[in-house]
């Protein structure tokens, strides 16, 4: 009996294991458009893919500095869980400014122009003061 159910849990496993495979190839996907399209319009900094640091990440994208970016790709949007996480990372970075980027359904990696780009509204208005 039990040496029957071994297959079936192998199986399980690698299903989740690809799923997991696929979603973690996504957002890497995403963090590269991100990278390419910010190394385009800021040619002179070093903007790269960070690299994941547990509880203390500090965001997907450096290179900019006093700057965190957050990128997130999902078929569900949990805004505010991100911007909580990239509020985190902000902290952990000691950046002035936090912000996610949100890859929007059936807008692909040509497109990074059109992504979304969420501050909290303080922010926004923090920004729109400062270019007063």
């Amino acid at each position: 009996m039990a040496t029957s159910v071994l297959p079936l849990i192998r199986k399980k496993t690698q299903d989740i294991l690809r799923t997991m495979s696929r979603a973690k190839q996504k957002g890497t996907n995403a963090e590269s458009a991100v990278v390419t399209y910010l190394q385009q319009r800021f040619p002179y900094a070093q903007i790269e893919r960070r690299a994941l640091q547990g509880s203390r990440d500090r965001g997907d994208i450096t290179g900019l500095p006093g700057i965190v970016i957050e990128v997130k790709v999902d078929k569900y949007y949990r805004i505010n869980e991100w911007l909580k996480e990239t509020e985190q990372e902000r902290i952990n970075d000691n950046a002035r400014l936090g912000i996610l980027v949100v890859k929007p359904k059936g807008i692909g990696s040509a497109n990074t122009n059109k992504w979304w780009a969420i501050v909290p509204f303080e922010v926004m208005v923090d920004l729109m003061k400062a270019n007063d």
